[in-house]
């Protein structure tokens, strides 16, 4: 028995979350006695993989296939399944990111597994097989129990922290047989904005609402974000009104985030928005209202208008940079 992760990249660079996962993995494989076996597909340098041993994989596949170099859904679960047979794995963990979430199910169904998907802690094997994941858009936890032989476990990026090991590892070449109808349906083309923090993997978020009065005042919370090297979003009528666009909308409806921090600024904190963002390590709260509901879920709060908090705020980060460059 041995425990497999998908290891995701990103225009051929592996990404924090997968740093994350291969952590997490390699620590259940720690709990089972067992080994971590890592699985790259798609366009990433040979040279690069070996830092995939530096979070505890003892073993890499890598999988080469110019068919394989924009990520595929149906073929990628294939490949996924195929190498999880042939290492024997009883756990297959992905990051519980957009492609995570999509090759998950079908992975299940391949192997005829039973499913955690947006698991938050390490398993608890004292007594069979429980997973804590999120539930109800992150308002509350629940404890899985999987009684399958072979177990699939996404993890939400940021719920895990990333521990070095430093094993050496064995890369090699993987080649699975791969059916054409599996690319039935192909990516063209994926755009990334490269100039900016990826929102669901962010350690940082500064977001606001409709207390910042319009687009025209953005340039407060993208200055403040930049400062910080955080991600920008924003709350649902804000998105909805086109002040910002729709990939930045935390919440019940929008994207659910887990960043170590979150700075929420003009907010009121309705239980819709505070479901995308309720796992959160560390909330700020800057709002004029005090009774706003959002300082109900503060760890931090202050009661003051945004025009006058924001300025402030930016100058004494820009002087404590220039003081500790």
């Amino acid at each position: 028995m041995s425990v497999l992760v998908y290891c995701e990249n990103a225009g051929g660079k592996f990404k924090k979350s997968t740093y994350e996962v291969v952590s997490y993995a390699a620590e259940i494989a720690n709990m089972l006695g067992t080994s971590l076996t890592a699985l790259s597909i798609g366009d990433v340098a040979e040279a690069d993989l070996p830092v995939l041993s530096k979070f505890g994989a003892s073993k890499i596949l890598h999988v080469a296939n110019d068919k394989l170099k924009q990520f595929v859904n149906m073929a990628y679960a294939s490949v996924i399944a195929e190498a999880a047979k042939a290492e024997g794995a009883m756990v297959v963990v992905l990051s519980n990111t957009f492609s995570g979430k999509g090759l998950a199910p079908r992975l299940a169904v391949k192997l005829d597994a039973g499913l955690v998907d947006g698991a938050i802690a390490l398993p608890d094997t004292s007594a069979g097989f429980k997973v804590r994941k999120s539930a109800y858009s992150g308002k509350a936890f629940a404890d899985v129990e999987v009684t399958s032989s072979v177990k699939v476990i996404t993890l939400i990026p940021n719920s895990y922290k990333v521990v070095e090991k430093s094993l050496a590892a064995n890369i090699v070449a993987f080649a699975p047989q791969i059916n054409d109808n599996s690319f039935a349906e192909m990516v063209k083309e994926i755009v990334r904005a490269a100039d900016k923090v990826s929102l669901p993997e962010a350690e940082l978020v500064v977001s606001a609402g409709r207390g910042m009065k319009g687009p025209e005042n953005w340039g407060m919370i993208e200055e403040l974000a930049d400062l910080l090297g955080a991600a920008t979003a924003c709350s649902k009528p804000v998105s909805d009104s086109h002040w910002r666009p729709h990939s930045e909308h935390v919440g019940q409806t929008g994207i659910s985030i887990s960043p170590n921090l979150y700075i929420a600024i003009g907010i009121s904190g309705a239980i819709q928005h505070l479901a995308g963002v309720s796992s959160s390590k560390n909330i700020v709260v800057i709002n004029k209202d005090p009774k706003s509901p959002f300082f109900k879920s503060a760890d931090y709060g202050i009661v003051g208008d945004a025009f006058e908090v924001l300025p402030k705020l930016i100058a004494a980060i820009k002087n404590f940079k220039s003081v500790n460059a």
